[in-house]
């Protein structure tokens, strides 16, 4: 299994990977629970998935694992429960394409920390395609008209979820070079579980009481968006860098307007099509300069 994964081509995962997390923001829209609460079931959903495979097939290496190791993964879990807060409100408050497109920007930040963190270097063709790719996004976001009756604060809550998911992705280059994708990611999600519980206690949130529909809504977003997505972007970290996952990130705007196409018979405007261009066309300058 491990051999076949290892012939994969990476960015052909990372595409694969993209298309998973492009279905989260449609999820979202039609679930009618507290943002805290999706964000506990799919992750509940999650761990409830992954437990026998790990009990199974990998309990050597989850009984050999170092302290240290479990630390910084519980630090990154902390850290995307805080993503999947901020970015499942924001979407309350402003549109799909907004929101995804801040959230996308995890690009720059995953970008700086990569230089800042692991003092690594990305070269002039680097910088720019992050530039045109991050431009493509801005014009996807000023066609957008943003609906919501506080557009501003949903706008600044996706860019802080952007931040949150950069220090989980640069994390998970650190933690990738040694652990396997499943134990990292397991360990990882346990931590995000056991962290979006604390945040519902904080803030007086119940759990339960919602329907069936949010419990089969948490299930899709835990196996389209976590395990065929998140995961997926781990399994990449161990080949590719943290920018140029994140990088790649940024087509989830595009994928979420074809789904919304497909969807909600929402048909983008020009605008929104040459922001498309011009972000797939970063993502392409950014693979060759990598």
């Amino acid at each position: 299994m491990k051999k076949q994964l290892a012939e994969v081509n990476p960015k052909v995962m990372l595409m694969l990977g993209v298309l998973g997390i492009s279905f989260s923001a449609v999820f979202i829209r039609e679930s009618n629970a507290p943002s805290l609460v999706i964000a506990t079931y799919r992750l509940g959903w999650t761990v409830l998935i992954l437990l026998p495979i790990v009990g199974i097939k990998f309990r050597d290496e989850l009984r050999n694992l170092k302290q240290r190791d479990v630390s910084w993964c519980a630090v990154s879990g902390f850290f995307l429960a805080a993503h999947f807060w901020l970015w499942f409100e924001s979407l309350k408050f402003t549109s799909i394409a907004s929101s995804t497109v801040l959230v996308s920007t995890e690009v720059i930040f995953a970008a700086i920390g990569f230089v800042l963190v692991f003092s690594g270097k990305i070269n002039k063709l680097g910088v720019t395609a992050i530039i045109v790719t991050f431009l493509g996004s801005v014009v996807i976001a000023m066609s957008d008209s943003g609906g919501g009756s506080n557009v501003l604060y949903g706008d600044v809550l996706a860019l802080l979820g952007a931040v949150m998911v950069a220090v989980y992705t640069l994390i998970g280059k650190k933690q990738r070079g040694h652990l396997s994708t499943t134990i990292y990611t397991f360990i990882t999600y346990c931590a995000c579980f056991v962290s979006l519980l604390i945040f519902d206690a904080v803030t007086g949130t119940p759990i339960y009481g919602y329907g069936m529909k949010e419990i089969i809504l948490g299930l899709l977003l835990g196996i389209s968006c976590t395990l065929l997505g998140h995961s997926i972007f781990s399994w990449c970290l161990k080949y590719l860098s943290p920018s140029f996952v994140s990088s790649a990130k940024l087509l989830e705007p595009v994928f979420a307007s074809i789904l919304a196409v497909f969807i909600y018979k929402e048909t983008p405007n020009m605008l929104q099509v040459i922001g498309g261009i011009i972000v797939i066309g970063g993502v392409y300058l950014y693979s060759k300069s990598e």
